[in-house]
């Protein structure tokens, strides 16, 4: 039983590692995006996403971390159980609206440079 407890407790680690690394994904994209192409696109200004997409990496670095430590001290003694908990949930619900809605309306607009005759500069 300790076998089938450790495998559950390495997928919900993984979980919880890949919504840190969707948040972190999509913080660093609103960082790179200039502040015009948020507006012009009609999304929320980037200082609110920046907000939001702030505190949901925050977040799901905290449930990670706590998770990883769990997961070390226990391993595959006991189910650890679903340790996300409602704030990792709400940030890959931000991480993953940002990632569908907003990065694709703002991906051509407010980059750098010009564009040329074979794509932008």
């Amino acid at each position: 039983m300790t076998m089938i407890y450790g495998v559950f407790n390495f997928l919900f680690l993984a979980l919880a590692v890949g919504i840190l690394g969707m948040s972190v994904y999509a913080l660093v994209h609103a960082l790179r995006v200039q502040p015009a192409a948020f507006i012009s696109a009609g999304k929320l200004k980037k200082n609110l996403w920046l907000l939001i997409l702030g505190l949901a990496t925050l977040f799901s670095a905290a449930g990670a971390f706590s998770y990883l430590d769990a997961f070390i001290r226990v391993g595959g003694a006991v189910f650890l159980g679903i340790g996300l908990g409602l704030f990792s949930i709400v940030a890959v619900i931000a991480a993953t609206i940002y990632i569908v809605d907003v990065k694709p309306a703002v991906k051509g607009m407010g980059g750098r440079g010009g564009s040329g005759p074979y794509g932008p500069w």
